[in-house]
């Protein structure tokens, strides 16, 4: 009995001190992961969608001013500026336009003999601003004019056969061909896609202004036209504008989709759109660039880059806090920049926080980046995030692109966090609309975050505080944490 015991008490000890040690193994990356708070997440989310800072749009002093808090905590917690000249700054040239309060959108309707009464469409629900539009009022007649293309290498123009000098264009966003179709056939249309090119071709014939059947919503990515106004309007502009014609819309779309021939044509109807805006060529903007030195000698020279953007639209005319889109993510990144720095974590290989501005104006900071990148681009791979802070799902675009990176993100997720987790093969075609899209062309492993699973507003006034969930926050910290720790020692 006595010998039992002693075994019994043994084995117990042995046990004892094999779990202690692997707790010494584990413990230091687990109590680090259990510092990430939401409370932390969700005050950083707050104070990025402060008035203050007028919805961040890259270029303002408001911007360069929420910048310097970002680059301020990163200092408090000991990362290194990897900016321009050892700032926390990147520098780089963005145009940006304000928009006012006097705003509106009208469709002249016919009353009684020769009268006339106006529809006013409403804000945010019916129309929004264009972010970019010239500052005046227009009234004029409007002309439906397709995708608003002209390639005659596809031999396809919409502006074939209809003269719109001196006339508002309804136009549809994107191609006739979607990516979904794939590269061979989309690409051809690749250019003719961006917003930049179509309001320039709408100048070019001669148009004075534009309803972009986009949205509605805010948008700062696209051209800018002194004397070129446009908004973005809901489907029930568009209906109001075809009643009456003898066309049906959804019927016109979906034929040229199919015949890839144009479908343009007058509409008889008059519009009013009125904006207030000021442009400013000059503007200046900042990626936020701070760095964890990895501890390896050679390890070090190769970096993981925790990406979000920090700009949003900024007045358009309410203000845009961009909660979600993107203060949530810029709070994530946060998170783990503070759990990593203040306990100390030691990682092999570097990890950069890049906060890039001008994601909104085109994805400019990260172009800006890559054609001036801290390390080289052949040793550094993207964990991007955009929109992580609604819902109660995980998602990434890339995961199958790169299942060797993907698989760290799972291990976490099932070990830890025990959140829905799903992933896709990312094509990245169509117009770039991601940091990491630019990042992929450029030959730079990455993925980019997303949560879902509950509403969201996108690029609306309503992307606010209310419909942030603190926990998906906390649990996506805490996820790309232990990624990023596998990752750094691997």
């Amino acid at each position: 009995m006595r010998r039992s015991l002693f075994f019994l008490l043994a084995s117990v000890t042995l046990l004892s001190a094999i779990t202690a040690q692997q707790r010494q193994q584990i413990d230091p990356v687990v109590t680090a992961m259990h510092t990430i708070s939401s409370h932390d997440l969700l005050e950083w989310v707050a104070e990025q969608c402060d008035e203050k800072y007028a919805g961040r749009l890259t270029g303002t002093a408001e911007y360069q001013d929420c910048a310097e808090w970002l680059a301020g905590m990163f200092s408090k917690w000991g990362l290194q500026p990897a900016g321009d000249n050892g700032t926390w700054f990147q520098w780089f040239d963005i145009p940006y336009t304000l928009v006012y309060p006097d705003c509106g959108v009208s469709l002249h309707l016919a009353s009684g003999k020769g009268g006339t009464i106006l529809k006013n469409y409403r804000y945010v629900t019916e129309y929004m601003p264009g972010s970019t539009s010239g500052n005046g009022e227009v009234t004029a007649e409007v002309v439906y004019a397709g995708y608003g293309i002209t390639a005659p290498e596809l031999g396809y123009d919409d502006y074939a056969g209809i003269d719109v000098r001196g006339k508002i264009i309804l136009i549809e966003p994107e191609s006739p061909v979607s990516p979904n179709a794939g590269a061979e056939k989309f690409n051809p249309w690749f250019e003719h896609s961006f917003h930049q090119t179509k309001l320039l071709n709408a100048v070019k014939h001669g148009a004075v202004g534009m309803l972009y059947n986009y949205g509605p919503i805010a948008n700062p990515n696209n051209a800018y036209h002194k004397d070129f106004i446009y908004v973005h309007v809901a489907d029930s502009v568009v209906r109001d504008v075809f009643a009456g014609t003898g066309k049906a819309h959804r019927e016109v779309v979906a034929s040229i989709r199919e015949k890839l021939k144009p479908a343009s044509f007058t509409t008889g109807k008059r519009v009013t759109i009125r904006m207030s805006t000021e442009h400013f060529p000059d503007g200046r903007g900042t990626n936020i660039i701070g760095l964890l030195k990895g501890s390896d000698p050679e390890l070090s020279k190769e970096v993981i880059i925790i990406g979000a953007h920090l700009d949003h639209m900024g007045l358009c005319y309410e203000l845009i806090p961009g909660a979600n889109d993107n203060a949530s993510a810029v709070a994530v990144m946060m998170g783990v920049a503070k759990a990593l720095t203040e306990n100390n974590i030691e990682l092999k290989r570097s990890v950069l926080f890049l906060s890039f501005g001008a994601e909104e104006q085109g994805i400019v900071g990260a172009k800006v980046y890559l054609n001036n990148p801290v390390f080289p681009l052949e040793k550094s791979i993207l964990l991007n995030m955009d929109g992580v802070g609604i819902g109660n799902s995980i998602g990434a675009n890339g995961g199958r692109n790169y299942p060797e990176i993907w698989k760290y993100v799972e291990e976490a997720n099932e070990k830890y966090i025990h959140r829905p987790l799903s992933t896709n093969f990312f094509a990245n075609l169509g117009r770039p609309r991601l940091d990491a899209a630019r990042f992929l062309t450029a030959g730079v492993p990455s993925l980019s975050f997303y949560t879902s699973g509950s509403r969201s507003y996108y690029h609306v006034p309503g992307d606010n505080l209310d419909i942030i969930k603190p926990e998906i926050m906390e649990d996506m910290a805490k996820l790309l944490f232990l990624t990023v720790v596998s990752l750094g020692n691997r």
